[in-house]
């Protein structure tokens, strides 16, 4: 058998009567979306459901699936544990998606559980089914930090474990959306809180999961999503699978975004690769971008290649502009991978006698030294993108008050620790959250005394 239907699903605990005494009833619209999943849900009767949650184990490189017999929990968080659930979990169905995901290379299974209780992201949408239906077996699995495409082939994975198997099984993505709708809510208000909920609800309506993968994770990060990388899998998990789509509710009265959506599968469609669509346009894409790319952009490509190709560094070229030869100054070098950061070195101020040098140090740097991230590979070149930052000279300010996050650069300083954020980056809208996180990355305490630099860049992308 394989997986029979699908579900998103959004988990506010205070939809749980017991814990909105009330409130809930302002948004019925999403109970009454519940209540007919789970209708449905009861009418397919399931051998397993699978549920991808937000609110489990949660580790930047790393799918976790719970591992066991079972798992229980109540809303003691929310103030409830006498609103409680037990569920057993499918551990043949656990074990075929950890090797599935293990021949496809990507780091998923059930390693490294710190929290065995059941999260309100699985506990929610369970409250609902088993007022209809309880014979079912769960999976559940959390999300990461990997990219929205490793969340793709994760559920792409799940696919082919689900196909293997004798069971009917659906798929419930729970996940709420953006958190940034209204000034009352949780996280305040941000423009890019309803953009958000506008595209999504509209790929959920259509179907066209595509839109989920093209979404800047940057943008998802200033919107304040919750559900994005559940819903991918999701998506992944119907790969190639024509889908019927009904966006039952979408509505955010408290600032939080809550869909409810259902997708019922009718049969294979070679045209729904939406991994493979949205690769073949990326590349095309970073194409257009290499065609438009100045000097010092193409240096740092250049750079890049060469040594991830043939192991060595590259020597200056001849036929640079005399800025790029004749001057010396900091210079960072970026990378972006499907729209994610894929590596950022740099240098505050000259380490070289030029800044062509400059670039080729830090571009090689920026793929293979970076900290955070593993080494760049061969496969990965193609695809991407590149910003060259060439720093003006630091100056001393007296106060937050000197800084513009748009126009400045920040650098923060006490003894031998300092901290660098360059200007003009997605999501940092003041001074204030400027200084925090460069503060933050040079282990500075925000009482301690710092000294306090801005600085202008030139960007070339």
């Amino acid at each position: 058998m394989s997986i029979v239907a699908s579900f998103i699903v959004p988990h506010p605990p205070l939809i749980i009567p017991e814990i909105g005494r009330g409130e809930e009833e302002k948004i019925q619209k999403t109970i009454d979306g519940y209540h007919n999943i789970a209708r449905q849900i009861s009418q397919i009767k399931p051998d397993t459901i699978i549920v991808t949650t937000p609110h489990s184990i949660m580790y930047s490189d790393y799918i976790h699936i719970s591992p066991g017999r079972g798992a229980g929990g109540d809303f003691r968080e929310f103030g409830h544990r006498n609103v409680s659930m037990e569920a057993e979990y499918d551990t043949d169905l656990v074990r075929e998606i950890s090797a599935e995901a293990e021949n496809d290379g990507l780091p998923a299974g059930t390693l490294g559980e710190k929290k065995t209780s059941l999260d309100h992201g699985v506990m929610v949408p369970l409250y609902f089914v088993n007022k209809y239906y309880k014979d079912y077996k769960l999976v559940r699995i959390s999300i990461s930090g990997l990219s929205f495409l490793d969340h793709y082939r994760f559920g792409k994975c799940i696919q082919r474990a689900a196909d293997k198997s004798n069971k009917r099984i659906v798929f419930i993505a729970s996940g709420d959306l953006s958190h940034m709708l209204k000034e009352t809510g949780p996280y305040g208000y941000r423009e890019e809180g309803v953009i958000f909920d506008r595209e999504v609800t509209k790929a959920m309506g259509t179907g066209d999961f595509l839109e989920f993968l093209k979404f800047d994770p940057d943008f998802c990060e200033a919107a304040a999503e919750c559900g994005l990388r559940s819903f991918i899998i999701m998506a992944g998990a119907l790969d190639g699978k024509k889908v019927s789509s009904d966006l039952l509710s979408y509505e955010g009265p408290f600032g939080v975004g809550y869909a409810v959506a259902a997708f019922k599968l009718l049969g294979d469609d070679e045209g729904r690769r939406f991994d493979e669509i949205y690769l073949r346009e990326e590349k095309e894409r970073i194409e257009a971008l290499k065609s438009t790319e100045d000097e010092y952009v193409r240096l740092a490509r250049q750079s890049l290649e060469t040594y991830v190709i043939k192991r060595k560094a590259i020597k200056r070229p001849d036929d640079l502009s005399p800025d790029l030869i004749n001057n010396r100054a900091g210079v960072f070098v970026s990378l972006k991978l499907d729209g994610s950061l894929r590596g950022c070195i740099g240098t505050i101020s000259p380490t070289t006698p030029s800044i062509a040098d400059e670039i080729i140090r830090n571009a090689i740097s920026a793929g293979t030294e970076d900290p955070r991230f593993p080494p760049v590979s061969e496969k990965e070149l193609s695809r991407l993108e590149y910003s060259v930052d060439v720093l003006g000279k630091a100056e001393e300010i007296g106060s937050m008050d000197d800084l513009d996050p748009v126009r400045y650069g920040v650098i923060v300083s006490k003894g031998h620790r300092r901290g660098l954020l360059l200007p003009n980056l997605e999501g940092i809208d003041t001074a204030e959250e400027q200084v925090s996180i460069a503060l933050r990355k040079a282990g500075i305490s925000p009482r301690e005394d710092y000294r306090l630099e801005r600085f202008e860049v030139v960007r070339h992308k």
